[in-house]
């Protein structure tokens, strides 16, 4: 079930980094959609409260400026569980007592997946994103800062906005001669009265236009 009941109670982690990507929500009403650049989702490898394994922290835009996350950083902190896991990627929210414990020292490799400091969200929106065939992104880019798993609201009626369904979907900011990139089936958005919009391959080409094969 999407929805929990609202817990305050702050639990503590701790962890070492796999990912960072952009923390980005999508809203689509038919042919239209809005994003809003929220912050940036932590995939950690550690504990969170009594729970041993993978997990995802969202962290907001001053918690990355002050800390400049990267792959193989290793923190803790508290967070609270995220109260609608329709609206978010992440399990956990509302990061509080960040702590760096280990920077890693290695070179960072210029090439896919990419693994450097991510850039500000305005980078992101500046540059636009094309769609990411989901089993890509699940073998090779959950440790590139340019993949981007979204949280999707979908306004079915905009004249009866409370009718709304949610998904997940995968996007890549990257590169477009990127070696891995795979784009997947077209995506359809219902709308009302069972009329559905597919968002072709003219969608993403339109949005990087901007960008050349090696940007």
């Amino acid at each position: 079930m999407a929805l929990r009941k609202p817990r305050t109670t702050k639990i503590p982690w701790q962890g070492r980094i796999i990912s960072v990507q952009p923390r980005i929500r999508l809203l689509l009403s038919f042919d239209q959609r809005q994003h809003s650049y929220l912050g940036y989702v932590l995939c950690l490898n550690g504990i969170y409260g009594e729970n041993e394994g993978e997990f995802l922290i969202a962290v907001g835009k001053g918690v990355y400026k002050v800390h400049q996350f990267r792959n193989g950083m290793e923190l803790n902190g508290l967070a609270v569980p995220v109260a609608d896991l329709r609206k978010e990627v992440a399990g956990f929210y509302k990061v509080s007592g960040v702590k760096v414990i280990n920077k890693p020292n290695k070179k960072i490799a210029e090439a896919p997946p990419f693994q450097k400091v991510p850039p500000g969200l305005e980078t992101y929106r500046a540059r636009g994103h094309r769609r990411l065939s989901k089993t890509t992104y699940d073998k090779k880019c959950t440790p590139c800062i340019w993949g981007c798993l979204m949280p999707v609201e979908i306004i079915i009626d905009q004249w009866n906005p409370q009718r709304k369904k949610y998904r997940q979907e995968s996007f890549c900011y990257g590169p477009k001669n990127c070696s891995f990139y795979k784009a997947g089936p077209t995506r359809k958005v219902p709308g009302r009265k069972g009329m559905t919009w597919e968002e072709e391959d003219w969608v993403d080409e339109q949005d990087t236009a901007h960008r050349g094969m090696n940007d």
